[in-house]
């Protein structure tokens, strides 16, 4: 029997924006909606512990991150959809395969180092277990469900190969039973920084770098007519910049538009601002919309805590049977 299920999860840091948008979210809501997979998603909001946190911010951004995901599409109806500290079997698999993976597994992994040295940078730095650990967490959070399909970016690629060698080590030692998840390959467009246009969109490069999902209209249209182009002369190839315009009208469904505009460029007529106002009209569009769907989903909180209850509850009752087979594979008891 084929294995169709889906697993990805996603930190709750505060708004989304069109990066993490049109790179996992839409992606989501496609698994969901083919009928193809079984497709579970989780708000991450232990790993948001890693790094210096306010417990108030965590839970705030916890629950809107819940809503934010209602609001793209994702159907409580169709999909799982959970909050990670509300299913405890989480960190208790953690635990069991934190046994059966190698500190060598660990100190490979190259975003640990990267985020560790970022931490070393600033005052008062403090580098948790947690940041260290935490792709075993990832392996538990995929592997308790049994999930054979994750879509995930490049970055993650070294600790979904770290979620297959656990499952492997696993099954050596204790007898065949988990899946050797792998990276489930779509076509998502690469959203690159409006103001510096050879990195990926990120908060981290300053508010100019990004658009917000939710943003209001004005903010939208000002971060747009800022973005970085190129030199705009006819005989130098396109740059980064109107190449990452034209990606966001393709992302936005204009792309008769956007093939307009590189016929314009191949000619050598590079008008940039009519460029840029066509994006933001396309992003406009798209982040009203969706200001719209947040705010009737944020406004009955019950309903929203109700749907997170439930989608923990059947988040759970995967997790306890998958829990129960572990305890007695490895020799804990429990699994009467």
């Amino acid at each position: 029997m084929t294995n169709n299920i889906v697993f990805s999860g996603i930190q709750p840091t505060g708004d989304m924006h069109i990066g993490n948008y049109f790179g996992a979210v839409v992606n989501y809501v496609r698994l969901q909606n083919t009928g193809a997979y079984r497709t579970i998603y989780c708000v991450v909001d232990l790993h948001a512990m890693t790094t210096p946190y306010d417990p108030a911010t965590l839970r705030r951004n916890t629950e809107q991150m819940f809503i934010d995901l209602l609001a793209c599409g994702l159907d409580p109806d169709k999909s799982i959809v959970f909050v990670q500290s509300m299913v405890p079997e989480h960190t208790e698999l953690a635990w069991i395969f934190g046994c059966v993976c190698s500190y060598g597994d660990l100190t490979r992994q190259t975003q640990f180092k990267e985020k560790s040295e970022q931490l070393e940078g600033k005052q008062d730095a403090f580098i948790s277990a947690g940041l260290f650990t935490y792709p075993v967490l990832q392996a538990a959070d995929i592997l308790l469900y049994h999930a054979a399909n994750v879509p995930v970016g490049q970055d993650q690629k070294q600790h979904l190969e770290l979620s297959r060698s656990i499952a492997n080590r696993f099954n050596t030692q204790f007898g065949e039973y988990f899946p050797e998840p792998e990276m489930l390959a779509t076509e998502t467009p690469k959203i690159l920084s409006l103001s510096e246009p050879t990195k990926k969109m990120s908060k981290s490069l300053g508010p100019k770098s990004y658009v917000g999902l939710f943003e209001d209209e004005k903010t939208v249209r000002s971060k747009v007519r800022s973005a970085v182009t190129d030199a705009g002369e006819a005989s130098t190839p396109m740059g980064e910049g109107a190449r990452n315009l034209l990606g966001l009208l393709r992302a936005c469904g204009k792309h008769e538009q956007a093939a307009a505009f590189e016929e314009e460029y191949a000619s050598g007529n590079r008008r940039y601002a009519p460029l840029k106002e066509a994006v933001a009209d396309a992003l406009v569009e798209l982040t009203s919309d969706l200001r719209a769907r947040r705010a009737e989903i944020g406004a009955d909180r019950e309903r929203v805590r109700r749907l997170m209850r439930e989608g923990a509850e059947k988040a759970r009752a995967i997790a306890r049977a998958t829990m129960k087979d572990v305890r007695r594979l490895t020799g804990l008891p429990g699994h009467e």
